[in-house]
């Protein structure tokens, strides 16, 4: 365990920097950094070379997180010692492990640049629900998929998606803060087919599209779905059939449906 002394004053700057930006996103994109809690997220941070300017260990994980720290060490990564009542007061979860890390903001290309005409997207449009926000990215992970476009969603790092995503938010590359009025254009200037998921038995059944191209698929609004314009300016309308008197389904099982046969396309 490192020998520093332990902080242990709720004035120390350090504290009052992830109590900021724990709480409130205009702290985070007025700083560009953001709070990872919990010792998977970290390591996966430090794993996949990810910006972190500095962990922080309850003295009580600290002395059982030896490979933590020695990770911590092999990287050069600046480390801070607080007391275990520091750590429950900044937690955002009910029982913390004891471990956190201030990262920048992820980088990302140019998307005019990164956007491949064979590649395979998921665009997500006012989608609002962090826990949502946080399982699709798990599971455009898991599918291999391209990339994830936010447009006027949720705030991607804040704690309840980052801890949902699992570590995934290192995997996966996405694009923040999109807008779908040039989003679209360039999806089509580059021949990446655009289709529109929809609830309405007039659409193509989704089992009927074929994803073999390049491919981008939009999901709306929890619950608005996507604004009839923006299903007009897509390529293709395409729906999930359903039994029974189900019309709908959670925004994330949607997602994780459309990546399965998005992911099928590639093969």
């Amino acid at each position: 365990m490192p020998s520093e002394e332990i902080i242990s004053s709720k004035d120390n700057p350090n504290i009052k920097l992830c109590q900021r930006l724990i709480s409130s996103k205009k702290e985070r994109y007025a700083d560009g950094l953001f709070v990872l809690e919990g010792l998977r997220l970290v390591e996966d941070a430090i794993a996949h070379y990810a910006p972190i300017e500095q962990v922080l260990v309850t003295k009580s994980a600290a002395e059982k997180q030896n490979a933590l720290l020695a990770q911590v060490d092999l990287k050069g990564l600046s480390i801070r010692i607080i007391s275990n009542e520091l750590g429950a007061k900044i937690s955002a979860t009910e029982q913390t492990q004891g471990v956190f890390a201030v990262c920048r903001f992820l980088p990302c290309p140019a998307l005019e640049s990164a956007l491949k005409p064979d590649g395979h997207y998921l665009v997500l449009v006012n989608l609002q629900d962090p826990g949502n926000l946080g399982m699709i990215l798990r599971t455009a992970d898991a599918m291999g998929i391209d990339g994830v476009l936010l447009c006027g969603c949720c705030d991607i790092y804040s704690p309840k998606v980052v801890r949902a995503t699992m570590g995934s938010l290192f995997r996966v590359p996405f694009w923040n803060t999109c807008k779908i009025e040039t989003l679209l254009p360039l999806l089509h200037e580059k021949r990446i087919h655009t289709f529109a998921a929809v609830i309405d038995s007039a659409a193509q059944e989704i089992r009927s599209c074929d994803f073999s191209a390049g491919s981008a698929v939009l999901i709306g609004n929890e619950g608005n779905g996507l604004p009839d314009s923006v299903s007009a300016a897509c390529n293709t309308c395409m729906t999930i059939p359903m039994q029974g008197t189900v019309n709908s389904l959670n925004a994330a099982m949607a997602a994780g449906i459309i990546l399965w046969e998005l992911q099928g396309g590639k093969r």
